[in-house]
């Protein structure tokens, strides 16, 4: 199995990975919302669960293959993670 990206839970049934990013204000939230919307539109992979808040933001990455997580979904954990990094401050 891959690593798993920092922040990220893994769970198991079903596979997925989960994390929360916290924000101190509604515009970092909305900043890292609409970050997240162009990721998604760019690479073709979409988060199946987002929740948020005014201050926090939810994400479940479910397996998009049979059988468990893939290089897919850790990736683009990773790929959320940096823009968390870019658009936290």
């Amino acid at each position: 199995m891959t690593e798993l990206p920092e922040g990220w839970e893994a769970r198991n049934q079903p596979p997925t990975l989960f994390r929360r990013f916290e924000f101190e204000r509604y515009s970092g939230t909305r900043n890292f919302l609409d970050a997240l919307a162009a990721l998604a539109e760019e690479t073709g992979l979409h988060p199946q669960n987002i929740n948020f808040s005014s201050t926090y933001v939810n994400i479940t990455l479910d397996a998009s293959q049979e059988g468990g997580l893939s290089e897919a979904e850790f990736g683009l954990a990773t790929r959320i993670n940096l823009l968390y990094e870019q658009t936290e401050n």
